[in-house]
């Protein structure tokens, strides 16, 4: 799961660049930064979601208990 984490916020990052390259050579960067907090749902609301996703896993792949019992099992 740590690698998928990894993968999740790169994208994030890769999403995030993109955009703000798109929309300062034909708007504003204050337009950029008001799409994160508008009411509607647009692609920068994805990166903090994928931001968000890609802690959780970065979490659960890291910190997660590896259990070995009797049948060779793990969490």
């Amino acid at each position: 799961m740590y690698g998928m984490g990894v993968l999740f916020i790169v994208m994030a990052t890769v999403i995030a660049l993109r955009n703000l390259y798109l929309y300062s050579t034909e708007l504003t960067v204050g337009f950029y930064l008001d799409n994160y907090t508008s009411n509607s749902v647009t692609n920068e609301k994805f990166v903090i979601a994928m931001l968000i996703g890609g802690g959780i896993l970065l979490y659960w792949g890291k910190f997660r208990r590896n259990v070995d019992s009797d049948n060779n099992t793990k969490w």
